[in-house]
């Protein structure tokens, strides 16, 4: 497990991280989201040894990270970061080796990796020639080429079209099964809503909401229902202290001042027929984070 310890950082007096502190545990995949200057970059340098903090501490599985451990890292910056006119495969074995894998390790993990990217066909490619979505393939494949003990990606998914996103997703599932943490950011809320195990909320440089996905929907889940019912739902409308947000036919979204007025309804729609479906509506990640960077 990696573990972000209350870390400070300032840039001259503007205060840019506050008491950060979050877990990315092993075997999962974490989201790190935020807008554009919330502090993603800045902690993800910290955690690489690439910016130091004025206060905190950064540990995996319990040790403090030292420069070694930081060398067995993977990181995906999101500038590109490879050389354009060198090709793809002969750039991957010199990384893996300035790592300190051998030359038969090098290329075999090579030749994994570009074979589960799909990339095996552009080996022999100079970088800059390939298309921006196989660039960034090639890239994440040189941030795991040395078999790193953890990995940092910064906005790794974007330029990737959804079979790509797939891709890569296997590949970076698979380290994760193996132990692996893997931390990601990304601005792409409906992409980190359907990969990540768990999610990292920041803003203004603090952590505003921190957890696995799932209990982060149903902690911000409210008031809201969803319900199916066997007759047209329009009824609805006149029960009181409900609030209908969205109407079609049997289908209804409404907002319900407490439990009890939200059982009232399911007992008044019991009476008029049959429910098909009743629950919480579990409100979506751009909606939470909305909420919370508020």
């Amino acid at each position: 497990m990696l573990e972000i310890t209350k870390i400070n950082r300032s840039f001259g007096a503007r205060q840019v991280l506050t008491d950060v502190s979050f877990d990315v545990p092993g075997g999962r995949i974490t989201g790190f989201v935020g807008r554009n200057g919330a502090g993603k970059t800045t902690t993800m340098r910290i955690v690489l040894g690439v910016l130091t903090a004025d206060s905190g501490e950064v540990r995996l599985d319990g040790a403090l990270l030292t420069p070694a451990d930081r060398r067995r890292f993977g990181y995906m910056p999101e500038e590109r970061g490879l050389y354009p006119k060198m090709p793809v495969a002969e750039q991957l074995v010199y990384l893996a080796r300035l790592h300190g894998l051998s030359q038969r390790a090098a290329r075999h993990n090579t030749s994994d990796l570009l074979a589960k990217l799909e990339l095996s066909d552009r080996a022999g490619d100079k970088v800059e020639t390939l298309s921006l979505g196989n660039q960034q393939r090639a890239q994440i494949a040189a941030a795991l080429v040395h078999d790193p003990q953890a990995l940092i990606l910064d906005e790794p998914f974007s330029g990737l079209d959804p079979l790509a996103v797939d891709v890569v997703l296997a590949v970076l599932r698979e380290r994760a099964a193996a132990g692996v943490p893997v931390l990601f950011s990304s601005h792409q809320l409906d992409i980190v809503e359907q990969l990540c195990d768990d999610l990292v909320i920041i803003a203004g440089g603090t952590i505003r909401a921190a957890g696995p996905r799932d209990e982060l929907r149903d902690r911000y889940a409210g008031t809201t229902y969803q319900a199916t019912f066997g007759t047209d739902a329009g009824w609805l409308r006149d029960q009181p202290g409900i609030t209908v947000r969205d109407f079609d036919g049997p289908n209804v979204i409404f907002d319900a001042g407490s439990p009890e007025a939200a059982q009232s309804v399911l007992a008044a729609a019991v009476a008029r027929g049959p429910v098909l479906s009743f629950s919480p509506r579990r409100p979506r990640l751009a909606e939470i984070f909305k909420e919370v960077i508020q």
